[in-house]
C-alpha cells in the first residue's frame, strides 16, 4: 500500500507541499472554469419545480446536490492547504447554495493563481473531487430534463471557458444548437 492510500481513511498520508509547475497550474483552473460555466448553466433561471424535484430516494434533490457540491469544493480546498476537513453542511436555498458554489470555485482558483503551494498530486485532484464534481454537474443537468425544465443544447467545444471565470458571469453559448 503506498502512503498515500491509507486503508479505511477520507484523506491520503501527508503529501508534501509543492509549488505546481504552470501546465499543472492550467490545467486545475481550467477544470474550474469549465465547472462554473457547465455549472452555470444548470444553475441560472432554475425553476422552484427543479430546485426541490425529488429522485424518488426522498432525500437527493438538485439543492441537496448543489451544497455537496459546495462542500466537496471547501474540502478540496482543505486538502490543497493540507488539512483534509470535511465539512457538512445543511442546504440554506437555491440562492444561497448557488452563491457558495461561485465563491468556492473563487477561492480554489485565487489559491491557484496565487502560485501558493499545493499539498498532495496534482492527478489526486483531477481523478478525485474534480471528477466527482463533474459527475455532480452531469447529475444536475439530467435532473433538469427529468423536472421538465431542460437546458438547451450547445456545443461545449465552442464554449468561451476562459481560465479564471469561475463566477456567475459567464459567457452566453457560442454556438447553441437549433431545434
Amino acid at each position: 500500500m503506498t502512503p498515500l492510500a491509507r486503508r479505511g481513511s477520507r484523506m491520503p498520508a501527508r503529501c508534501p507541499m509543492a509549488v505546481l509547475v504552470p501546465e499543472e497550474t492550467a490545467l486545475l483552473r481550467l477544470l474550474l472554469a469549465t465547472l462554473a460555466y457547465r455549472g452555470d448553466r444548470c444553475l441560472r433561471d432554475a425553476p422552484e419545480s427543479y430546485v426541490h424535484f425529488d429522485t424518488g430516494n426522498g432525500k437527493t434533490t438538485p439543492l441537496t446536490i448543489l451544497a455537496h457540491l459546495g462542500d466537496l469544493f471547501d474540502w478540496t480546498y482543505s486538502m490543497i492547504l493540507g488539512e483534509g476537513r470535511w465539512p457538512t453542511t445543511t442546504p440554506t436555498d437555491w440562492a444561497g447554495e448557488s452563491a457558495r458554489f461561485y465563491a468556492c470555485l473563487e477561492k480554489l482558483d485565487r489559491h491557484l493563481a496565487s502560485g501558493a503551494p499545493v499539498q498532495g498530486e496534482v492527478a489526486r485532484y483531477v481523478h478525485g473531487p474534480l471528477a466527482d464534481a463533474l459527475t455532480h454537474v452531469g447529475q444536475l443537468a439530467i435532473l433538469r430534463r427529468m423536472a421538465g425544465c431542460p437546458l438547451p443544447g450547445e456545443s461545449f467545444f465552442a464554449a468561451d471557458i476562459q481560465i479564471g471565470r469561475v463566477g456567475a458571469d459567464q459567457a452566453p453559448p457560442v454556438k447553441p444548437f437549433r431545434k
